[in-house]
């Protein structure tokens, strides 16, 4: 460590690394690949810590004319997964000098209120996780250098999409219970007018297509385990041969029907299988525990993060959306009389 009160420099930390200043400002402003080593540059960042060494970032940005600091504009914060989105993306922020501002917006997938005076003044991109196209208007966020995360990637406002492969997951669920023998199934589908949730309706009705019996009702409900309740209540009380499968839009609806379950007598999963999709804490403290689709929101947050400052460097993206895992739990059971 530097002695006294000093504050070390960029020069010690080039002298204790062996290398020149130029090494140094490459390495910590992330900018060595392809121009020093890979070993060179780790013995840089362990000069840096070694040192106390931090870079004087008020005047690197006015150099480079930025704020370093990036809006992550999300739907809410009323669920876990978005605060896992926040955590990646703010931890791969801080390894890049990057702060994050996280922003709910206030109806959603609606637009949402500029946070600041001027966005495009204070910031030098947005991160949009779960929005609708028109969400960023009122914030100028589509005239920024733009990531959209869980978003369609044809005709997206960003410069990049991250996603997860919900398809997929919808998928795994599906062929999970056809497995089981169900053939009358329920689709608890979330009442938000979002691209990841017209494609869990599209995958689901697509692989129950393809299978000769197989029958699909769809009742929507709002993301909240009370209005969850309602719907499902009435959906499973209604005329009519009754579903065996009830799959979910995610884990807060899964509880809801739960509930819904249980008031009209009906055993999970002996009567009634249920699936959910996120993974929640929600989804192991439901008993029995819940069958759903594991997202790794942190991963996820990590993923929009880099391709946001890939972006701002011109660089591409990394492609390909995230995998996801079907996690099953006690609330699937064949169907009964099977």
């Amino acid at each position: 460590m530097a002695s006294g009160s000093t504050r070390p420099t960029s020069r010690d930390v080039a002298q204790s690394a062996g290398v020149s200043q130029a090494a140094v400002s490459l390495v910590l402003g992330d900018k060595w690949r392809g121009r020093v080593s890979a070993a060179t540059a780790e013995r840089v960042r362990q000069a840096a810590r070694e040192l106390g060494y931090r870079p004087n970032l008020a005047a690197r940005n006015l150099r480079l004319g930025r704020t370093r600091t990036v809006l992550l504009v999300v739907p809410a914060l009323t669920t876990e997964f978005f605060a896992g989105v926040y955590t990646g993306a703010a931890r791969i922020a801080a390894q890049h000098g990057f702060g994050v501002v996280l922003y709910p917006s206030p109806e959603g997938v609606g637009p949402a209120r500029d946070p600041f005076h001027s966005a495009q003044a204070a910031l030098d991109g947005v991160i949009a996780s779960s929005m609708a196209a028109d969400a960023l208007t009122a914030i100028h966020g589509d005239q920024l250098p733009l990531v959209m995360l869980d978003s369609d990637p044809h005709g997206s406002l960003g410069a990049a999409t991250v996603n997860l492969d919900i398809a997929d997951g919808v998928r795994q669920v599906a062929d999970h219970l056809l497995a089981l023998g169900h053939r009358r199934f329920l689709h608890l589908a979330a009442d938000v007018p979002s691209w990841t949730f017209r494609i869990r309706a599209q995958e689901l009705a697509a692989r129950l297509a393809g299978t000769p019996g197989a029958t699909l009702r769809t009742t929507r409900a709002p993301i909240a385990i009370e209005g969850a309740l309602a719907a499902a209540e009435a959906a499973l009380a209604a005329p009519g041969p009754r579903p065996t499968a009830l799959v979910c839009d995610d884990d807060k609806l899964a509880a809801g029907a739960y509930k819904a379950a249980r008031r009209l007598g009906l055993r999970i999963p002996e009567d009634l299988s249920v699936t959910g999709l996120d993974d929640l804490a929600l989804a192991t403290a439901l008993d029995p525990e819940l069958t759903t689709v594991r997202l790794d929101a942190e991963l996820f947050g990590e993923r929009g993060m880099h391709a946001l400052l890939a972006v701002l460097d011109g660089r591409t993206p990394e492609q390909g959306d995230i995998p996801v895992d079907l996690v099953v739990r006690g609330s699937t059971a064949p169907p009964p009389g099977s």
